[in-house]
């Protein structure tokens, strides 16, 4: 079901992993940001999208993770796009002969069987250091930032000061590190980018959780920021997110204890986010 959030701007909400779909009207469309996460849900999104009388004419992906790079074929053969370095990893990703059974393995069981793949990862790089999104509709500003995954990205849909984050500022997840040289420290830029815009948002939209509003836009900045200190100070996290989780979502505390173990152990890494998305039910 589509809920609007801001004038000109809906989102779609999957149950599992309470992923966000973003939805922009444009001119003679939408733009879809984030589709996800199963067949049933996507093919919901687009009788919803067909009943409006309003046709996908673009699409983008926040970042290459399993959850953030899928499509349906209902929703039409729009160009989706990523920030270049997305592109390129899911590139990669797709050049390998078995991707379909290593992404197969990693899925949640119990939506593996309902989530299309035919037309995963199929995104079209933007040039370098492109900073507005190529489509017929409201300005919509790229904030691209290594935090989290290659080529992260946020979207400021001007117009409407509304902030699509990707997999930063959820009130069910704790910040989630890539595993680069420096993770703590692109964290804490990426988070400083998202800051920059703070000033220009009303509303914002995380990949996964509630939608936040007004002054608790900057309270879930500095919320990631002070759980990321805790990581580099190696401190006991009082996070709200480890601490006392959202019902149903205590086994996402399990992220919070690999992350900071794999910091503890430098570069060994016992776990990712991903790999503990996989057993999200357990």
């Amino acid at each position: 079901m589509l809920q609007q959030v801001a004038e000109g701007v809906l989102i779609h909400r999957s149950e599992l992993l309470e992923n966000n779909t973003v939805v922009v009207h444009g001119r003679d469309g939408v733009l879809l940001v984030d589709v996800g996460i199963t067949g049933a849900e996507m093919t919901c999104l687009a009788n919803d999208l067909r009943e409006l009388g309003l046709p996908v004419v673009a699409g983008f992906s926040t970042h290459p993770d399993w959850d953030h790079v899928l499509w349906h074929a209902e929703l039409g053969e729009a160009p989706r796009y990523g920030t270049a370095r997305c592109a390129a990893f899911m590139r990669d990703v797709l050049s390998q002969a078995d991707w379909k059974a290593g992404v197969a393995e990693g899925l949640p069981p119990e939506i593996a069987e309902d989530t299309p793949l035919a037309l995963y990862g199929l995104l079209t790089g933007l040039p370098a250091g492109t900073a507005q999104l190529p489509w017929d509709g409201p300005k919509v500003r790229i904030i691209e930032h290594t935090a989290h995954a290659p080529g992260h990205a946020a979207l400021l849909i001007e117009e409407s000061r509304v902030l699509v984050a990707g997999d930063m500022l959820s009130d069910v997840f704790v910040p989630m590190l890539d595993h680069t040289d420096d993770p703590i420290g692109d964290y804490l830029v990426g988070l400083a980018l998202l800051e920059g815009a703070a000033d220009d948002v009303d509303v914002l939209v995380p990949g996964h959780g509630s939608v936040a509003r007004d002054e608790e836009v900057r309270a879930r900045i500095e919320l990631d920021r002070a759980y990321v200190e805790d990581l580099r100070a190696a401190r006991v996290s009082s996070d709200p997110r480890v601490v006392s989780p959202k019902p149903g979502w205590e086994w996402a505390s399990a992220i919070h204890e690999a992350q900071a173990r794999n910091l503890a152990r430098g570069s060994e890494r016992e776990g990712t986010p991903d790999q503990i998305l996989h057993h999200a039910s357990s």
